[in-house]
């Protein structure tokens, strides 16, 4: 069931990355930190008397230098507007490199800790930024970048995997017509919210991607952003029960509409999100197994278990998708 490809980082040794930053002028010390990523490989490198700065080598192949450069220049626009971003720096006038067959992009290094979501002046804080970096979203559209939305995100994940054997034979029928009807009803939340705006946004505005320190809070790691409606950037900031849920997203819209008014037609879609983040995150696994890093990281991943439990979660989403959004619109 593992695709028989190359392993895309196999090359990318230690001497390859250190001989990619010193042809900036960077006084590498030699010292390497590698850090969580899976999609890119992103490290800590130490400087010669000066601080770590942050490399980040693209996975061959994924984004055109045109996508890359287009988020390039989106994070510096927001940083520009004091949007707190952690902007890739310039060599030469130029933010994205190649050395060796690998392109990759140099960041300074920014700390701090998992921001506290069960507190709403955390959540107030976040909305702020949030509506500000969407109010800069909706200047101008991406033209490199693609669009989230239920083909990108739904059909074309699902026809990859149809076509893949990494579904169980037993389950096989099971899931692709469960997932089916969980496309349909994703098609039912889009007509209920209409024709919302699309925007720049985040992308994948989780957690993970927000680092709090005293000062506030920060984003990194654009590598998702694309086209999509508004709410895309602040569902996954959302967890537990429907009350708990509601009761967090007014928090965020408290802050949120300080700076960007929120069309309510978008609650339509958060369970439609969701549920294409289910399915395009399957395949995302499926398309990446032959990396070692995948297999290792996700042992569960190539098991019936694991199919059974994503036959189950769709089957929630397809109840979920015909509720109510958290409140009435």
């Amino acid at each position: 069931m593992t695709a028989h490809l190359a392993p895309p980082f196999a090359a990318l040794t230690p001497d390859t990355l250190l001989s990619a930053l010193e042809g900036l002028g960077l006084p590498v010390s030699g010292s390497l930190l590698a850090l969580n990523s899976y999609e890119n490989r992103v490290y800590q490198v130490g400087l010669d008397d000066a601080p770590p700065l942050i490399a980040k080598f693209y996975r061959p192949e994924r984004w055109s230098d045109a996508q890359i450069r287009e988020e390039h220049a989106f994070v510096a626009e927001l940083a520009e507007r004091e949007i707190p971003v952690v902007a890739p720096l310039a060599f030469g006038g130029e933010t994205l490199h190649s050395h060796a067959g690998f392109r990759f992009a140099v960041y300074p290094r920014r700390g701090g800790r998992a921001p506290e979501l069960d507190r709403a002046d955390v959540l107030e804080w976040l909305g702020r930024f949030l509506g500000r970096l969407h109010a800069v979203g909706e200047i101008k559209p991406f033209t490199e970048r693609p669009t989230l939305d239920a083909d990108s995100f739904g059909e074309e994940p699902l026809a990859f995997l149809t076509g893949s054997d990494f579904l169980p034979p037993d389950l096989r029928e099971v899931y692709l017509g469960v997932a089916r009807q969980a496309l349909d009803g994703v098609a039912r939340c889009y007509e209920r919210a209409g024709d919302v705006a699309m925007l720049r946004l985040h992308g994948d505005c989780h957690a993970s991607n927000v680092l709090w320190t005293d000062a506030g809070p920060h984003f990194v790691d654009f590598d998702d952003c694309r086209m999509g409606p508004a709410v895309q950037d602040l569902w996954m900031l959302l967890s537990g029960e429907r009350a708990e849920q509601s009761r967090q997203l007014a928090d965020l819209l408290a802050g949120y509409e300080d700076f960007r008014e929120f069309d309510g037609r978008e609650l339509y879609l958060i369970e439609a999100l969701r549920t294409l983040r289910l399915i395009h995150y399957s395949a995302w696994l499926a398309r990446r197994w032959h990396d070692p890093a995948f297999p290792a990281a996700f042992p569960w991943f190539d098991s019936p278990r694991y199919w059974q439990d994503r036959i189950l979660e769709l089957r929630e989403q397809i109840a979920l998708m015909d509720e109510p959004p958290l409140w009435p619109v």
